[in-house]
């Protein structure tokens, strides 16, 4: 069986969040969203969980530090073309999200690019020649 991935994100404003994320091919979950939560699903087993500030101090003590600032995770979603992967920067960057906040990486088999969401959250996206990589174990 594979395994899911729920990815909680602190966000200001739920609903610029949840508007953001649908923008990027996200769908929301409304089973298990509401007025301080919303689950955002990116495949069968990526979720991204919006949580308000006040949603995220009930998991956690720790303080919520400004991503515009601060970084602690860089996320990485697969595409299945280089073409995918500027479409979904591109759909970022036209919804209030900050394209190429770090480095395109362009290596002839590999390419990627990034995006901010409005919180700040680096998102990067990335294509692979599966041809060019090493089978592995």
């Amino acid at each position: 069986m594979s395994k899911k991935i729920f990815i909680n994100l602190p966000v200001s404003d739920l609903k610029r969040s949840k508007a953001f994320y649908e923008a990027v091919d996200a769908v929301n979950n409304p089973a298990f969203s509401d007025d301080t939560a919303a689950c955002m699903v990116l495949s069968d087993t990526i979720y991204v969980m919006l949580l308000t500030h006040d949603k995220w101090r009930q998991f956690t003590d720790k303080r919520i530090t400004d991503a515009h600032v601060d970084a602690q995770v860089l996320l990485c979603l697969s595409a299945d073309s280089r073409e995918e992967v500027s479409r979904l920067v591109d759909k970022a960057s036209a919804s209030g999200g900050k394209p190429d906040p770090t480095p395109v990486q362009d290596f002839g088999f590999m390419y990627g690019r990034s995006f901010e969401d409005p919180d700040g959250h680096i998102w990067e996206v990335m294509w692979m020649d599966s041809s060019a990589t090493p089978p592995h174990d």
